[in-house]
């Protein structure tokens, strides 16, 4: 219709009369603008509730996370007769954040930016800036980001530790992304439905998550990384990870990490880009079973301690129960794996176990994991080693009577070599690995000379991997 008014000339006639209609109601576009932003900010009291309070308070602080993953891809096979050769495949990745500091410090989940070689946040209005990941947590699924800003609206903090379950909770993020078509935060509510949840199947991210924050406000995928607030508009945890039988969309069952947790662990990624691991040196007996019920039941039993680690120098032995933590009861390892969480190396907690259908008062100073206070050995520029000892051995559940774990490794090195923090080196071409030394002085005398095979055990397996040094 429009082009055809325009082709008889009626276009600017029918201009000319909407505008004569338009000066007779005395109603112009700046007038209507101005009508509606009056009536915005008149809106009665009695619509203005906590929740609308608490998400004013709350969302100017919410970020959009968009990251590029760049990933290796074979060439395909028909390609390859004609000289075809590998390439890259760049993936977009979305979640959420909130800003923790005014400078520019947010906090989001370490598996919103895992493998990233890319990462930008968006603000509300639509600013964007380059970030930078200042360090990364996967155990407890967290990460801290820096973007070069300041004056930006901060997230107030709340108290995760006496939180009630039935009392408010509004989740806030960017379900989906852009596809809603702008980068304000979309929010949902419910309530807490449930403290101290200990979920270990089918989340979104890691596979296991310990004593999380359940509710049933509504979180998607991209929800990730997005602040849970509380009726009074402090943010009491880390959206994290919703439960589906079907692997989709949010059926009600909503996991936070507590803010509690999540401050201490940003606080020590901004103080040394990584997180102190707790250890005093025990491993818990393992149920053979998948029958959840049983787990739970079973209890907290010690299986063994390692020798000269701070479990034994407390007085704790094979058998204990463990059925305290300071204030926390541990019924079962998910209790006892949470609990873990929420110490700090260098302090001095008390545990209660039962021994002999006695309870026992124990004292533990918690350290660091034997590895990360371990001499290192650099090799390749790309790999730190450690020497394998009995505390490394019986924490991590090695076979090999020695080697030389691998502390730290790049990417390169775990793409293209298979190897990765955690494996442990124990031969390369004939010579046996004893320490860290044994691999740097073996690497030195077979360079040049050919294909090296390293052969290391993973998981309780050895594998090899060949590679060569000009």
């Amino acid at each position: 219709m429009a082009k055809l008014l325009m082709r008889t000339g009626t276009f600017v006639i029918l201009s000319a009369v909407v505008v004569a209609c338009s000066d007779a109601r005395q109603t112009s576009a700046a007038q209507v603008t101005r009508t509606a932003d009056e009536a915005r900010t008149t809106v009665p009291a009695s619509r203005r509730t906590a929740i609308t309070e608490a998400v004013a308070r709350v969302a100017p602080s919410v970020v959009t996370v968009q990251t590029e993953v760049v990933q290796r891809i074979a060439a395909d096979p028909f390609e390859s007769m004609f000289g075809g050769r590998s390439g890259t495949q760049t993936s977009a990745g979305l979640g959420t954040g909130f800003i923790v500091r005014a400078d520019g410090v947010i906090v989001t989940n370490a598996h919103v930016i895992a493998g990233a070689t890319r990462i930008s946040v968006m603000l509300r209005d639509g600013t964007t800036y380059p970030a930078t990941a200042i360090g990364t947590d996967e155990t407890n699924d967290l990460a801290v980001l820096k973007v070069k800003a300041a004056n930006l609206p901060v997230a107030p903090l709340g108290d995760s530790d006496n939180l009630l379950v039935g009392e408010w909770a509004i989740a806030i993020g960017n379900p989906y992304g852009f596809m809603l078509g702008n980068s304000e935060p979309s929010v949902t509510a419910g309530v807490i439905s449930g403290v101290g949840r200990n979920l270990v199947a089918r989340g979104e991210g890691p596979s296991a998550y310990f004593d999380m924050v359940q509710t049933d406000a509504s979180i998607n995928p991209g929800n990730s990384g997005g602040p849970l607030v509380s009726a009074t508009g402090e943010v009491i945890g880390v959206n994290s990870s919703i439960y589906s039988t079907s692997g989709g969309g949010s059926i009600g069952l909503g996991f936070a990490i507590p803010i509690n947790r999540a401050r201490r662990v940003a606080d020590d990624l901004l103080a040394h880009g990584r997180v102190r691991r707790p250890w005093i040196g025990v491993r818990l007996d393992e149920a053979r079973t998948d029958n959840p019920r049983e787990l739970i039941a079973r209890g907290a039993t010690i299986a063994s301690v390692t020798p000269g680690s701070p479990a034994e120098r407390a007085g704790l032995r094979r058998g204990d129960v463990i059925t305290r933590v300071r204030t926390r009861t541990v019924h079962n390892r998910f209790d006892w794996d949470a609990a873990l969480l929420d110490l700090r190396v260098g302090e001095q907690v008390p545990l209660v176990v039962r021994r002999g259908g006695a309870d026992v008062n124990v004292t533990v100073t918690i350290a660091d994991l034997p590895e990360v206070t371990a001499p290192k050995v650099a090799v390749l520029r790309e790999m730190e080693l450690v020497t394998l000892t009995p505390a490394i051995r019986a924490e991590r559940g090695i076979r090999s009577p020695s080697g030389a774990l691998v502390y730290r490794a790049s990417e390169r090195v775990t793409e293209e070599l298979g190897m990765s923090p955690g494996d442990v080196i124990v031969q390369i071409n004939r010579t046996p690995v004893t320490t860290a030394e044994d691999v740097s002085r073996a690497l030195d005398y077979y360079a040049g000379r050919g294909a090296i095979r390293v052969f290391f055990e993973h998981e309780g397996s050895i594998y090899p991997t060949d590679f060569f040094i000009r």
